[in-house]
C-alpha cells in the first residue's frame, strides 16, 4: 500500500521565546515492512543540526531558532510504500536490548487493576506461549478502555485511564505496556500514522501503539485502538519506553511565557493511475 503524509505541528510562544530546541524524530524506520519513497521535514527559519541513529534504530535530528520565536512549523510530508507482515517488525536494526523494555516509568507504573488484568487475561495461557499471552492483553485492554477522544490527557497514565475506562490511542498502549511488563514480557510504545477509511471509523491519523517482543519472533505490534496487529495501513516512526520517550518532537525553550499546540496531520492512499 502506498501512503502519503502530510503532517504540520505549530508552536505559538507568547511571548516570545528568547530561543527554541526541539528534537525531531520523525522519520519513517528503516525496516521491511515499510519502504520510504520521499520524505521531507520542514523547520522553516530553524537551522537542522547533524542528524544520527539512536539505539533504538530511529533516526533522530535537533531543529534550532534563536531570538525572538513568536512561532514554529514543523512540517512533514512524503510518501512510504508498506506491506504487511502480521504485526512482525522485520529487518529493523537495533542495539537495545529488548530486557531493558521491562523498565517502567511514571506513565505506564502498573497498579493493582492492571496487575489483576495483566494476570486474569492470561490465567488460561501457558507462560511459554508468549505470543498468545500478548493478544489475550490487548483484547483485554481493548475491552477495558473505550476509545473516546477528549476524555484523557497527554499525561495521563495507565493507572489513570484503565481506572477511566476511556482513552484514545496512548491510552491503549500505556495499558498494554504495564500490563505486559507486569508479566515479564518487554514492551514498548511505537509512535506513527495510520491510514484509516472512513469504514474504519474516527481514529487520528497520527497514532500509537505498543510492540511486546515474543521469543522466535522479536517485535510484534499490537493496537488496542483497532483491535488488531499492525497492518499495511501503519507507518512506524519511532519507540520508546513510553509517549514521552518516543515523542516525534521534544522541545527545550529559553524564556518563559505561554506555549500552544496547532497539529494537522493527513494520511491518505495513492492509488495506482495506470488501473483508472
Amino acid at each position: 500500500m502506498r501512503l502519503q503524509v502530510d503532517h504540520a505541528t505549530t508552536y505559538h510562544f507568547d511571548p516570545p521565546m528568547h530561543g527554541v530546541v526541539q528534537t525531531l524524530r520523525l522519520w519513517p524506520t528503516e525496516c521491511e515492512n515499510q519502504q520510504t519513497l520521499d520524505w521531507q521535514v520542514d523547520a522553516g527559519a530553524a537551522a537542522i543540526g547533524a542528524g544520527f541513529r539512536d539505539g533504538a534504530g530511529d533516526w533522530v535530528e535537533t531543529a534550532t531558532l534563536m531570538g525572538a520565536v513568536e512561532s514554529l512549523t514543523i512540517r512533514v510530508t512524503g510518501t512510504v510504500e508498506t506491506v504487511d507482515c502480521g504485526g512482525v517488525l522485520k529487518g529493523l536494526r537495533e542495539r537495545v536490548p529488548p530486557q531493558a523494555y521491562l523498565r517502567t516509568t511514571r506513565a505506564t507504573l502498573p497498579d493493582r487493576a492492571i496487575l489483576d488484568l495483566a494476570r486474569s487475561a492470561t490465567s488460561d495461557v501457558s507462560e511459554t506461549d508468549v505470543l498468545a499471552r500478548s493478544h489475550a492483553i490487548m483484547d483485554a485492554v481493548e475491552e477495558a478502555i473505550a476509545y473516546t477522544p477528549g476524555e484523557t490527557e497527554h499525561g495521563t497514565t495507565a493507572a489513570e485511564a484503565l481506572a477511566l475506562g476511556h482513552g484514545v490511542c496512548q491510552d491503549h498502549a500505556h495499558v498494554i505496556i504495564a500490563a505486559a511488563r507486569s508479566i515479564g514480557i518487554p514492551a514498548r510504545y511505537v509512535t506513527g500514522y495510520l491510514f484509516a477509511s472512513e469504514e474504519d471509523g474516527a481514529h487520528e491519523a497520527s497514532h500509537a501503539w505498543a510492540e511486546l517482543y515474543v521469543p522466535d519472533l522479536g517485535w510484534v505490534g499490537f493496537d488496542a485502538s483497532n483491535g488488531k496487529c499492525p497492518d499495511a495501513h501503519y507507518i512506524r516512526v519511532g519507540s520508546g519506553l513510553d509517549a514521552d520517550g518516543a515523542a516525534p518532537i521534544r522541545g527545550v525553550l529559553k524564556g518563559a511565557g505561554q506555549e500552544t499546540l496547532d497539529a494537522h496531520v493527513s494520511v491518505d492512499q495513492v492509488r495506482d493511475q495506470g488501473a483508472q
